[in-house]
């Protein structure tokens, strides 16, 4: 996918006020690692998660999405009844059935002649939702798009906890529920639009390469079982075909694009831990020192992650202006999709 009339207009992102740590969490679990002799300190040392956040268990998607794009939307240029089509992309969803998306619409207070609905795609969801809403502004459809994602993933680390404390559970047993204690919380929106609406300085959409392999969709399930979260994830499994999904994603992205490993100035890929990073940057010969992290304070944020490490290293003057940036995303079921951003100097 090659676009030339798509631009970043605005990104924000909203951050839960509870902070739960990996010591934390294992405090939750003493009599667990009493019992099957695990050693303190052993989620930070594998994953390099130091921390997480949190917003209590019934907060729900609609509420996490309408504050990142209620934020966005007062830093945005445009009036909220110009937006043409509003995308909620969140691995959580409020329910089944109305679209989340209905909620998020409805507090947002957008107009009545828009576009709405849900995206899902694991962690994939906001890239696969940029891709769609660039698409349609490449083609004339629409001129403008938010896209929000709200991530909770309190309820089922919740849930994994009391699961742990099964007497039944072995070392080899619990493997299958180690990467929920890596899950955090927070909400990312953006609004997209055709270039041409901005002055000045633009973070212009490039390309976007995707990858599929759902030989291995089963290496991370998730579902409801009542009012609580389930997942089970073989992480060891789950590396492995990520990084065969991620290369032929990157070859793809490669020729399409026409940039090379060494083309981005900054690196942002989906954030589940130290392990992952190391793994994808070596597999794609890519440059450790242009990576930018989040996941040792955020953990793992579903959907979430990518963007907003993007966004945080825009904060902090991480990326800037004239460089260029890759998004790495790879998710469950297992796709993976790179997109190549750069922020041109206006004329």
């Amino acid at each position: 996918m090659r676009f030339d009339k798509v631009a970043i207009e605005s990104l924000e992102y909203v951050l839960p006020d509870t902070v739960m740590t990996s010591e934390d969490l294992e405090s939750e679990l003493a009599s667990v690692y009493e019992r099957l002799k695990l050693p303190k300190g052993r989620l930070e040392l594998m994953t390099g998660i130091k921390e997480r956040r949190f917003w209590d268990a019934d907060f729900k998607a609609s509420q996490a999405s309408y504050l990142a794009g209620d934020k966005v939307l007062k830093k945005s240029r445009f009036d909220r009844e110009s937006i043409d089509l509003l995308v909620h992309s969140a691995v959580c969803r409020d329910r089944l059935e109305p679209a989340t998306a209905s909620y998020v619409h409805n507090l947002l207070g957008l107009a009545e002649n828009m576009q709405i609905f849900d995206v899902s795609n694991a962690c994939l969801g906001f890239l696969n939702a940029m891709t769609i809403a660039a698409s349609m502004i490449e083609s004339g459809q629409i001129e403008r798009a938010l896209i929000c994602s709200g991530e909770n993933g309190r309820p089922l680390v919740d849930n994994t906890i009391k699961a742990l404390r099964n007497p039944e559970l072995t070392r080899q047993t619990i493997k299958p529920y180690f990467a929920n204690l890596t899950i955090g919380a927070g909400a990312v929106a953006a609004v997209l639009c055709k270039k041409e609406l901005i002055e000045g300085d633009a973070l212009i959409v490039h390309s976007a390469s995707v990858a599929t392999d759902t030989e291995h969709n089963q290496l991370c399930e998730g579902d409801a079982s009542g009012a609580a979260l389930e997942m089970q994830t073989d992480s060891e499994a789950l590396l492995e075909a990520g990084i065969k999904v991620a290369k032929s994603a990157w070859a793809s992205f490669v020729k399409e694009s026409g940039w090379t490993h060494e083309t981005a100035d900054r690196i942002f890929t989906h954030q589940v831990g130290k392990a992952h990073t190391r793994a994808l940057f070596s597999a794609l010969n890519l440059d450790m020192k242009k990576d930018y992290s989040t996941f040792e304070f955020l953990g793992n944020v579903g959907s979430v992650s990518c963007p907003i490490t993007l966004a945080h290293a825009i904060e902090n003057g991480a990326f800037s202006v004239g460089e260029k940036a890759t998004l790495l995303g790879i998710g469950s079921g297992l796709s993976s999709l790179m997109m190549g951003i750069e922020w041109k100097r206006g004329s």
